[in-house]
């Protein structure tokens, strides 16, 4: 017996919530993210806001593609992260970030719904695909997350080619570095305190990831998420991007997450695992769940950013609480969704 037909009317606001229609076939879906933070229209061009639209559908479209082929959710992750990743538009692979040094470390992580398998490498200066590599963590290795020049070391082990740090360098990134370091250097003339310092910098030099959720003809949720860090992070920072339960979780009795935005408060209040626990634990729906994490207990403390959220039945949820999320949607029963600002 079929489901009763959920209508949603897609002009309402900033769209965070997408329940599906439900038919004879199963539902499969597929929600991306570019990251989360300050992000104002009129710092945009007509062309500016074209080309970023263009890249968000053409990798939600990729995944999708993969998930109406009858492949799996893992597989159609991966690919739209690859997308964006490739990408100079985003903070994540050839977009990725500086750190105070004026290198790149990478950060990935992925989790497969079925059995909580997951993979994850941080601080990595050589992978041109970061969230490949975690995915060879998860599929190759008996261990969950490599850092540094251990998970390199696997990854030529396991045939994956090193690149040149320097294939991560872009103009606009590289500005943001000296911008951010000459405000650290200001603070730091007075105070000489690097920690005071980074304290005082604006939330948007410390934000910035991609990643994607998705449900596959199966009923296999699986989650991934990519990242170049925070700008001018030092000292090996890692954020909660490759962490299992802050940044990236999935489990099909529950749902699946990937995080964007402060990276250190998601990591305090284990964002993704704890969304999932209250859909799986109190109820909850997707939406329920995700707005009482993001707006009720992040935003009282100051943690800014942004998550989505994809349940077994293909419900989908973006809630942030900074100006802006790039963000695309895409299923069997909803056509391509695509967005940037809150208003949207």
């Amino acid at each position: 017996m079929l489901k009763p037909l959920i209508t949603t009317a897609l002009a309402v606001s900033s769209l965070s919530y997408l329940p599906l229609s439900y038919s004879k076939e199963h539902t499969f879906a597929i929600a991306i993210h570019g990251g989360a933070g300050t992000i104002e229209k009129h710092r945009f061009t007509t062309e500016q806001d074209k080309a970023y639209r263009e890249k968000l559908k053409q990798a939600v479209e990729t995944g999708y593609a993969v998930l109406e082929k009858g492949g799996e959710s893992l597989d159609a992750v991966t690919a739209a992260i690859n997308v964006l990743e490739n990408s100079p538009y985003f903070n994540a692979g050839r977009g990725a970030v500086y750190t105070y040094e004026g290198a790149h470390e990478l950060d990935a992580s992925i989790m497969d719904g079925r059995n909580r398998q997951a993979g994850a490498v941080a601080g990595v200066k050589h992978i041109e695909n970061p969230i490949n590599l975690a995915r060879l963590v998860m599929d190759k290795s008996v261990h969950v997350m490599l850092s540094g020049q251990g998970a390199e070391a696997f990854a030529k082990q396991q045939g994956m080619p090193l690149v040149e740090n320097n294939l991560f360098d872009t103009k606009h990134r590289y500005k943001g570095l000296l911008e951010a370091k000459e405000k650290l250097d200001k603070v730091n003339q007075t105070s000489k305190d690097y920690q005071a310092a980074h304290q005082a910098l604006a939330n948007h030099y410390k934000m910035g990831t991609v990643g994607a959720v998705a449900l596959d003809q199966h009923g296999n949720l699986a989650a991934g998420t990519s990242t170049g860090g925070m700008t001018a992070k030092r000292f090996g920072r890692v954020g909660d991007t490759p962490i299992v339960g802050a940044g990236t979780f999935a489990e099909n009795e529950s749902c699946a997450v990937s995080a964007t935005g402060h990276g250190e408060y998601f990591i305090r209040y284990n964002v993704a695992a704890d969304i999932c626990a209250r859909v799986k634990y109190q109820g909850k729906t997707i939406k329920q769940a995700g707005d009482e994490v993001i707006y009720g207990v992040l935003k009282p403390v100051g943690g800014t950013g942004g998550v989505i959220i994809i349940d077994d039945q293909g419900n989908i949820s973006l809630p942030f609480n900074t100006q802006g999320m790039y963000r695309a949607t895409k299923s069997n029963t909803q056509p391509t969704y695509v967005a940037i600002f809150k208003d949207e």
